[in-house]
């Protein structure tokens, strides 16, 4: 839900254009970077280079020239810190201490347990909550859609490339747009169930077409931020309406209310952008470190409902 759309406004907030930060500007980092390129990545040297390189960097797609950005990026900031001035970011990104071939570790880390928090409770739906609930499926979907986008977070924290920031953005949407039919669904479609159905083919529409815009078009970061925030608006206030109005009559939409209001609190985190602390932790993996629980207050009110709505439709059964 929310965390996403947090996530993507750092994410656009953050990555920048080839050569587009302070850092990657520098006239040392470039020159730094191109005597590295002549110096170790062609002819023989390239080849001494793999035979050093260990496997996992090689299996994980890490090059020669992505470990001369790596080593010049610190020579860079190191002379920054000789001269007393702040740190500066590279290509978007502030400098992270690598960890065996992951490239930003604590973020990495975070997302993968916002993962397995995922999976265990989905686990745990699905074992507590029959088939026969009415929003046992849907639910079930929200839970694999979920587990997905923080796969790709933890793939893309890990290696940072152009097709896993892509399919990072391109999940995390999805989920956004996935938990606005969800909400729809519960609100809406348990007793129009047509109406849920166009609704969600028409979101279905948007999500193709906003990845198409990106992926053939142009990645627009600016454009891709407006569009998640404003779905993610609306997912917030349509979530945090009906479970206001269903407070005393369903008691379990507090834990729903309490998901919605820590995220907006939350992501307040992100506006704390600084230089990783031992160039590891930075506000973006306190965040994501922060909305692991989150997971599991949510799944609760999710198997919570789907547990009454199974037991509202076997005594409106019983009486029929």
């Amino acid at each position: 839900m929310a965390e996403q759309t947090a996530r993507l406004l750092l994410l656009t907030a953050a990555v920048g254009l080839a050569w587009g930060s302070q850092g990657d500007r520098e006239p040392v980092y470039r020159d730094c970077v191109l005597q590295c390129e002549e110096r170790n990545c062609s002819g023989d040297a390239l080849k001494h280079f793999r035979s050093l390189q260990p496997i996992y960097m090689s299996l994980a797609g890490w090059t020669c020239r992505d470990d001369c950005k790596y080593e010049c990026m610190w020579f860079t900031v190191g002379l920054y810190l000789q001269e007393g001035h702040r740190v500066p970011q590279f290509h978007g990104k502030w400098p992270f201490s690598r960890f065996l071939f992951i490239q930003e570790p604590a973020s990495a880390v975070a997302s993968l347990l916002n993962g397995l928090a995922s999976l265990v409770m989905l686990c745990r739906y699905r074992a507590s909550v029959p088939a026969s609930s009415p929003m046992y499926h849907t639910c079930m979907a929200f839970a694999w859609v979920s587990l997905n986008a923080w796969f790709w977070s933890t793939v893309f924290h890990t290696r940072d490339t152009d097709l896993t920031e892509k399919m990072d953005y391109f999940c995390a949407s999805a989920v956004i747009l996935y938990s606005v039919y969800l909400c729809c669904v519960r609100t809406v479609g348990l007793q129009h169930p047509s109406v849920a159905s166009a609704f969600g083919v028409l979101l279905l529409l948007l999500l193709s077409a906003h990845i198409s815009y990106l992926s053939l078009v142009r990645f627009d970061y600016g454009y891709n931020m407006m569009a998640n925030v404003a779905i993610g608006l609306v997912n917030l206030a349509w979530w945090l309406a009906w479970c206001l109005r269903n407070r005393r009559r369903l008691p379990h939409t507090r834990r729903c209310v309490v998901v919605v209001l820590l995220l907006q609190a939350l992501s307040l985190l992100e506006l704390l952008d600084f230089p990783p602390l031992f160039w590891v932790l930075d506000a973006h993996a306190i965040w994501h470190i922060s909305t692991i629980p989150l997971h599991i207050l949510f799944f609760r009110f999710l198997e919570d409902d789907s547990l009454y709505l199974l037991k509202e439709s076997e005594a409106k059964f019983k009486l029929d």
